[in-house]
């Protein structure tokens, strides 16, 4: 067994039991043994339970972030990419929702899985296209986390098999970005080195905060 299946295999039995016993009773040296797992390989690849949900973000990145070779607008991308994203999600759905319901209540987890979701964003919105350059940019990455936000509330209530109620509500959060940021692309810079004037930029307003 190499090391990506260890880790898949340690992860798919930490959301199992998470799933079924709640994530702040689970752990690492309980899931390694119920996947049959070597304990010291365990402690060596993941030294504490967390890693194991920033093992699931990256796994959930790599998905979105494949290159098939498609054209659109940023939008379009960023729709496609977040619902990669999810689809990653899904295969651990119950264990995830798991540590939703656990993170209100563990301040420190919130606050590493915050950083480790907008440098998610950040990927996305580079490989996406969305000028995230200066103040605009800044912007620009807080909407699209609020959309990330607002998407994985409707997933985490969405018990549909297609994910119809979440990909609507993704569409409803990406047009609501777009008209308070413009979604814009980056735009190529001059040959003189210098960008297009910033009065172009489409931003009107902040984005929508994610409603608790």
């Amino acid at each position: 067994m190499d090391n990506d299946q260890f880790d898949a295999t340690l992860l798919r039995s930490a959301l199992e039991r998470a799933a079924l016993h709640g994530w702040r009773r689970t752990t690492v040296v309980d899931a390694a043994r119920e996947a049959g797992l070597s304990l010291d390989t365990a402690r060596k690849r993941f030294g504490c339970k967390t890693m194991l949900l920033l093992t699931l973000g990256r796994l959930a990145d790599e998905a979105a972030l494949v290159e098939d070779g498609s054209e659109g607008s940023v939008r379009e991308k960023l729709f496609d990419m977040i619902m990669r994203r999810l689809d990653v999600f899904q295969q651990y759905r119950e264990g995830v929702r798991a540590v939703l319901r656990a993170v209100p209540l563990d301040p420190p987890l919130a606050l590493l899985l915050g950083g480790a979701t907008m440098e998610s964003m950040k990927w996305l919105a580079d490989a996406a296209g969305l000028d995230t350059a200066g103040l605009a940019g800044v912007v620009r990455l807080q909407a699209l986390l609020g959309v990330w936000t607002l998407t994985l509330r409707a997933w985490d209530r969405d018990d549909s098999q297609d994910m119809g109620l979440t990909m609507a509500a993704l569409d409803q959060a990406l047009d609501r970005a777009a008209r308070f940021t413009g979604l814009a692309p980056v735009t190529p810079q001059s040959p003189a080195g210098t960008t297009p004037d910033a009065g172009t930029d489409p931003m009107v307003d902040l984005p929508l905060e994610p409603s608790a």
